[in-house]
């Protein structure tokens, strides 16, 4: 009976050791290549359980999913106005064809990198060197991503990769550099702003004149319509006056003597000295016989 025990305990372990040595699984996030005798023998693109024959095939993992091409640190580039710059970036890649990437690189992640790495870097060098400090700093970035991007998409096929984003981190100045660029700023900044000035001192000037232009003319108008307009007050003045003074001669001149009075006795310190039978006063000596 323990022999018997012993015979069946040393099958089932000799059945799991085959199973474990025939059965693979392949993650979601893998591709794999089952090789026989250091041949490549089948590519697996399903995740799943899978089968190979023990001993003479063995298999190898590689990851499908996007990786990532940081550079540790930045790299000086020399711009058309052989200024340097330090330029961060990154790269975005995949295995695209694992059977090239393998024949390629032997599967070696790091060994691909280094050429992803010195590819990109030629790229960026000959773009950069077209182009001047303002254009890679602020104007044609999303420019030199995408021509980096088509120009390495050719080359790194190649090892059977394939190219998903070409980033710009930070560009920066050198210390020297920065300096000059600065200066150069701040005169062109300057001189905006005297240009400006100017323009505003021109402009306010222009719009002073023409006011004080309108302003006159105003002015003038204005005092013309006023004189019409007095002139035409004084000839109904007189017109009413001169009928007054035909239909009643004496009712006229009573009233033209009040309204001398009225103005010469107008302020209580006015003092007038006049002959007591001076033809002023004539209505105050017999305003009865006057009134009449």
């Amino acid at each position: 009976m323990k022999r018997s025990l012993g015979f069946f305990i040393v099958v089932a372990a000799s059945v799991l050791i085959v199973v474990s040595m025939t059965a693979f699984t392949v993650d979601q996030r893998q591709r794999a290549i089952v090789f026989q005798l250091g041949e490549i023998k089948e590519l697996i693109d399903q995740p799943g359980l899978h089968v190979k024959w023990p001993l003479i095939q063995n298999v190898r993992y590689f990851d499908r999913r996007i990786l990532t091409l940081d550079t540790p640190d930045t790299e000086r580039f020399i711009t058309s106005e052989k200024k340097n710059v330090l330029v961060d970036s990154f790269v975005k890649w995949r295995i695209n064809d694992l059977r090239q990437y393998y024949i390629s690189v032997q599967g070696d992640e790091q060994r691909a990198q280094t050429r992803l790495s010195q590819t990109v870097n030629a790229a960026l060098r000959e773009e950069f060197g077209k182009r001047t400090v303002h254009d890679v700093v602020s104007g044609e970035r999303d420019d030199i991503m995408r021509i980096v991007r088509e120009k390495v998409e050719d080359d790194v096929a190649k090892i059977g990769v394939e190219i998903v984003d070409v980033r710009l981190k930070r560009i920066e100045l050198p210390q020297e550099v920065s300096e000059a660029v600065y200066r150069r700023m701040d005169a062109e900044r300057k001189s905006v702003a005297a240009q400006l000035r100017s323009e505003g001192f021109s402009a306010a000037e222009k719009i002073r004149a023409e006011a004080d232009r309108t302003r006159q003319i105003i002015i003038a108008e204005a005092y013309r319509d006023a004189q019409r307009v007095k002139g035409e007050g004084d000839a109904k003045s007189a017109a009413i006056y001169a009928r007054a003074f035909s239909e009643s001669p004496e009712f006229y001149s009573f009233y033209r003597s009040l309204e001398a009075y009225r103005s010469g006795f107008k302020n209580k310190t006015d003092v007038l000295v006049l002959d007591p039978n001076s033809e002023f006063f004539k209505y105050f000596k017999d305003p009865g016989k006057r009134g009449r």
